[in-house]
C-alpha cells in the first residue's frame, strides 16, 4: 500500500458544497466494531475539549462501514470509516467508482482478536489453530478428504480436550473481524493439519487454501453474533461453556467476567500483540474523506485530535481502553501523514 501526499480535489469539494442542504455540522463516522470504542472516545473527548457537536459514531461493520463511506461524495455519506483490516483492492475500486478519489487512511495501533469465555467455567482452556479450525470450519479432512464437519464437542476435536459441546459466537461475514480470524486462525490452522497441506500441495492451486479454508460452520456450533460484540459478551455470562470472538478491547473491558482462552500456548495482552507473539494480532484503520475536509465543520480538528499523543501514545487515553500504541517514530508518520491528507492509493 503506498502513501503520497496531494492536495483535495477541487471538483470534489465543489460537489460536496454544491448539496442542497448546508453543510452538516456533525461529524459522521462508520465502521468496525472493534475501532468504535476507541473512535466513540476521541469523539467524546473532542466534544469536551472543544464544545463541539459530538460526532455520530455507528458500528457497522468494517465491511458495511466501507460500503457506505465509498457510497459517494456528499453530506449524506460518512466522513470517516473504521476498520480492523487493510481497505480492499474490490472497496478502493468501489470508491473510485464513486468518486471517493482522495482517501487518507491513519493506522492507529494494534488489537488482538481475543478468544474469552465466562470466568464460570472451570477449564483452564488452551487452543492450538489447528484445533480452532477442525473445531469451525464448514469442512474438514475426513479420511483424508474434505467431508461436512462432524464435531460437536471439543473432545471429538481432540480427546485431550474437555467434552462439552462446541458454542463460539463470532462476527458475521461483514466484519473485519471475520475476515481478519479467517486470515489469522483459520488459514494457518488449516496449513498446519497435514491432510489438509497434502491436499494443498497435490492441487497445484496457489489459491487452495484460500478458497477451502475460509468458510465457517453453518449448523449450529458457529453462532454469528452480529456487529455488537458487548452483546456477545453478555451471551457469555449466560453459557459458561460458550466462547466468543472479539477485539482484545473488549475482554480488556471485562476481565471481571471473562477470561483468555490461550492461543499456542500464549495469552492477549498488550505486549504480546505489541511484540507479535500472540497469533491473532492485527492492525487497526481509520480512513478520511478528504473531500470533506474544511467542507463538513470540524472535522480536520477532530482528525487531528484522532492521531494526537494525547489519543494514540502508549500511555494515551485510547491505551486505557486497550488499544496497543504504535512505535514512537511509526505514531509520528501517521500523524504527518493525516496532518497533510497523504493519500492512499491500493494496487491489485
Amino acid at each position: 500500500m503506498k502513501l503520497m501526499k496531494m492536495t483535495v480535489p477541487g471538483l470534489a469539494v465543489t460537489i460536496l458544497a454544491a448539496t442542497p442542504a448546508v453543510a452538516r455540522d456533525q461529524i459522521r463516522i462508520v465502521g468496525s466494531s472493534t475501532v468504535f470504542p476507541y473512535t466513540q472516545a476521541v469523539a467524546e473527548e473532542f466534544s469536551n475539549q472543544t464544545g463541539a457537536p459530538a460526532p455520530i459514531v455507528e458500528s457497522t461493520g468494517t465491511g458495511g462501514g466501507m460500503q457506505a463511506f465509498c457510497g459517494g461524495i456528499g453530506e449524506q455519506f460518512p466522513d470517516i470509516t473504521g476498520a480492523s483490516r487493510r481497505m480492499k483492492k474490490s472497496e478502493y475500486d468501489l470508491c473510485q467508482k464513486n468518486g471517493v478519489t482522495d482517501v487518507s487512511e491513519a493506522l492507529i495501533g494494534y488489537d488482538g482478536l481475543s478468544v474469552a469465555m465466562s470466568r464460570q467455567n472451570p477449564t483452564d482452556w488452551n487452543l492450538t489453530l489447528p484445533q480452532i479450525f477442525k473445531a469451525l470450519a464448514a469442512e474438514v479432512p475426513v479420511d483424508g478428504k474434505l467431508a461436512p464437519n462432524p464435531y460437536r464437542t471439543w473432545a471429538q476435536v481432540d480427546p485431550s480436550l474437555p467434552d462439552t459441546p462446541i458454542i463460539v459466537l463470532g462476527p458475521p461475514p461483514t466484519s473485519g473481524t471475520r475476515d481478519a480470524f479467517v486470515e489469522l486462525a483459520m488459514h494457518p490452522g488449516c496449513e498446519a493439519i497435514p491432510e489438509m497441506k497434502a491436499m494443498a500441495e497435490e492441487s497445484g492451486n496457489k489459491d487452495w487454501v484460500k478458497e477451502n479454508c475460509s468458510r465457517m460452520r453453518t449448523d449450529g456450533p458457529f453462532i454469528e453474533a452480529g456487529e455488537n460484540d458487548n452483546l456477545i459478551v453478555q451471551r457469555l455470562g449466560a453459557d459458561p461453556n460458550a466462547m466468543g470472538i472479539f477485539g482484545y478491547s473488549f475482554l480488556f473491558e471485562n476481565k471481571d467476567k471473562l477470561k483468555d482462552v490461550r492461543i499456542e500456548g500464549v495469552e492477549s495482552g498488550v505486549e504480546t500483540i505489541a511484540d507479535g507473539s500472540y497469533p491473532l494480532s492485527r492492525p487497526l484503520f481509520i480512513y478520511i474523506k478528504n473531500a470533506h475536509r474544511g467542507v463538513i465543520e470540524n472535522l480536520d480538528e477532530f482528525v487531528n485530535a484522532y492521531v494526537d499523543e494525547a489519543a494514540l501514545a502508549a500511555d494515551g487515553y485510547l491505551a486505557e481502553r486497550g488499544l496497543v500504541a504504535l512505535p514512537d517514530e511509526e505514531r509520528a508518520r501517521v500523524r504527518q501523514d493525516v496532518e497533510s491528507s497523504a493519500r492512499v492509493e491500493i494496487a491489485g
